[in-house]
């Protein structure tokens, strides 16, 4: 993650702005609004105490960005994310649903004269609104309540953590790759430490 992180900063401190090219639903060299939509999977982890392996999920998204500069092609994004996470090992299973707002940093690199790459970085902000942990016993699943304190003690709703990656635009088309790495402790214990982490990828179309 640190090499990812050093090559990444490199890579954006030595690219140079560029000049009439366009990708998709924005423009390298001008100012520029552009709106998109995204969908895609999780692969959720629960770290810490909890320690639970990876659980898939699926995410839905609008997000709007705007150019930042003038004179090199940076774009802030933001937008609003249904995403589900959690975690699962052996009989036990956690899963829940989150909205999520982020708010990233973007910088186009020109690969080609039809694509473009934005390597992104930045903090986002997530809300628990249900979920439920399943548990099998005799056979049987039971399931409890994780955010309900009577049945389980379970796990904070409020998350936040960052976001880093790199997406791709070829005619509108967009694909990105990630990770998201939480910084919040989920614990409702004060005795033990968790963690939600997620790789993810998207899909989508800028406009």
């Amino acid at each position: 993650m640190k090499k990812f992180f050093v090559s990444m900063v490199a890579l954006l401190t030595s690219m140079s702005s560029f000049a009439q090219f366009s990708s998709g639903g924005f423009n390298l060299d001008e100012e520029s609004i552009y709106w998109g939509v995204r969908f895609g999977l999780t692969g959720a982890t629960l770290t810490g105490d909890l320690d639970m392996g990876m659980k898939t999920g699926m995410t839905l998204a609008g997000v709007v960005g705007l150019r930042a500069s003038d004179s090199t092609p940076v774009f802030l994004e933001s937008g609003l994310y249904y995403t589900e996470r959690g975690g699962k090992d052996g009989k036990a299973r956690v899963g829940y649903n989150n909205l999520e707002i982020p708010i990233i940093v973007k910088y186009g690199i020109k690969a080609t004269d039809e694509i473009a790459l934005l390597p992104f970085i930045g903090p986002y902000f997530s809300y628990a609104f249900s979920g439920k942990t399943k548990i099998e016993e005799g056979g049987a699943t039971v399931s409890v309540g994780t955010f309900d304190e009577k049945k389980w003690t379970g796990l904070k709703r409020a998350n936040m953590g960052f976001k880093i990656g790199c997406g791709a635009e070829y005619n509108k088309l967009y694909l990105e790759v990630g990770y998201q790495l939480g910084i919040t402790n989920l614990s409702k214990d004060e005795d033990l430490s968790g963690h939600s982490n997620a790789l993810f990828v998207n899909f989508g179309v800028n406009f």
